[in-house]
């Protein structure tokens, strides 16, 4: 089975700067005169505080503060994405993280047979390999196979 991990959450933010003070810039503007930056417009990310960070020099593990860690983080990035939404140099503003798929058997990487590897007869174990069945391990393609009513391996050919 394929388990997901989702982790290195941030919220992407793209920034048009009409004034200074979009760029943090403030009290200026009675004083200078504002030239955009020629490449607009900016993206930044903005990442989130550590679920643990308690106070200055103080933290603990994010699993001793949470039991939905995953959740928590993507609330607090909403959260972020929220308020950044309502400024007006903000152009657009998305939440994202990193995705990891990984072999709940093996531990592995997860991998899939792709429809060039399914349609390619040296890539297959057997005659009923089908695009999207795991690579990584026996019991993985045997779960795979379970779920969809495809026959188990057969290797060596018809007896």
């Amino acid at each position: 089975m394929k388990k997901t991990y989702r982790d290195e959450w941030r919220v992407m933010v793209t920034i048009k700067p009409r004034r200074p003070a979009d760029l943090g810039l403030t009290g200026l503007d009675d004083l200078a005169e504002f030239i955009a930056p020629p490449v607009q417009p900016i993206t930044v990310a903005v990442l989130p505080r550590r679920l643990g960070k308690l106070s200055a020099g103080m933290s603990v593990s994010d699993r001793m503060i949470s039991r939905d860690v995953e959740g928590d983080y993507r609330r607090r990035c909403e959260e972020i994405a929220t308020e950044l939404r309502s400024r007006p140099h903000i152009e657009d503003v998305t939440v994202i993280c990193t995705e990891t798929h990984t072999c709940s058997f093996c531990g592995y990487g997860w991998e899939v047979l792709t429809a060039e590897e399914a349609a390619d007869d040296s890539a297959n174990i057997d005659a009923y390999s089908v695009e999207g069945e795991p690579v990584c391990c026996d019991k993985a393609i045997v779960e795979f196979r379970t779920e969809r009513g495809i026959p188990a391996v057969q290797l060596g050919g018809a007896a």
